[in-house]
């Protein structure tokens, strides 16, 4: 940067009276240090600004006044940037960006962003969807604030702040042979076809937990969307495990489901809120966090049973 927006204002201040002595006088500071201001933006454009007028002040050259143009435009906007980032840390509005697992988002985002939509009607929130890494990516570039998800893999760079855990459960066609079962263990399972959640991280969490169990799962297809799973388990296909109990126990094309409670000992996970570390958050993250802390911190998760 050839200049500061210090020296544009003593420059300006200058051209519009005139002279150094009243310049001096407008902004408050020191004769020399108007000189020595307008001195640096000649000598670092390459123009001159002013025509020295002993004891008669200033006049501003030709160049002169085309500079003081984009000057008093530049610490206009300068202006308008400083009300701006007021505005911004000191009230709750304008857009917040942010971010949720594919499988959480049907649930939990709707009922949040009603709610804070009605209590907070100068702010907007856009919500994206998606898996963990590419969420965490966007976290990291700035483009979303804040990432709902589940505590797995958290990078050391980010703060998670968790809710409430959710219980692994299996879930089987309504006309399955173990249906009627209030709870089951994996190795019951072992010998049925299991349909994967294919999604990063989401995968190696439930392949662990039948290696917890002790057992081996028979995979007989790999799917990334929650709900072709809950298709072709209500049509027979096998069975899968999953974190979140929709109240629906349908599937899209309206076969039942049976949800199974799994041996308490397996690995539960939480969801929760992650932000980047020691990023200073402005006042629409902040009541966007306590909303998802009074609405979910501890309890089941909106649309779940």
């Amino acid at each position: 940067m050839r200049f500061t927006l210090k020296q544009l204002s003593y420059f300006v201040a200058a051209a519009e009276t005139g002279s150094i002595t009243l310049a001096s006088e407008r902004v408050n500071i020191s004769q020399p240090s108007i000189s020595a201001a307008i001195s640096v933006l000649e000598a670092n454009f390459g123009i001159q600004l002013f025509i020295r007028h002993h004891a008669q002040g200033l006049s501003l050259t030709s160049d002169g006044m085309r500079f003081l143009r984009e000057a008093k435009v530049l610490l206009l906007q300068a202006d308008e940037l400083q009300n701006a980032a007021s505005e911004i840390s000191t009230r709750i509005g304008g857009t917040l960006d942010i971010g949720c697992l594919a499988t959480l988002f049907p649930l939990v985002i709707p009922e949040l962003l009603h709610i804070f939509k009605n209590r907070h009607p100068n702010a907007r929130i856009n919500a994206l969807a998606g898996n963990q890494p590419e969420l965490f990516e966007r976290l990291r570039e700035g483009h979303i604030g804040l990432v709902l998800t589940y505590d797995l893999s958290i990078p050391a760079d980010m703060e998670f702040t968790a809710l409430a855990p959710l219980p692994p459960y299996a879930y089987v066609a309504s006309n399955h042979k173990l249906a009627r079962k209030h709870s089951i263990r994996l190795d019951e399972l072992a010998s049925e076809p299991f349909i994967l959640l294919d999604l990063p991280l989401s995968r190696d969490y439930f392949l662990a937990l039948f290696r917890q169990a002790g057992t081996t799962p028979q995979i007989s297809g790999r799917y990334s969307h929650f709900d072709v799973i809950r298709s072709l388990v209500a049509r027979g296909e096998g069975y899968s495990i999953a974190n979140i109990r929709p109240k629906n126990q349908s599937s899209l094309d309206g076969r039942k489901l049976s949800y199974l409670n799994l041996e308490s000992s397996l690995k539960p996970l939480s969801y929760g809120i992650a932000t980047l570390r020691d990023l200073r958050r402005s006042p629409t993250v902040k009541a966007f966090l306590e909303l998802c802390c009074a609405l979910l911190e501890n309890k089941k998760l909106p649309g779940t049973v």
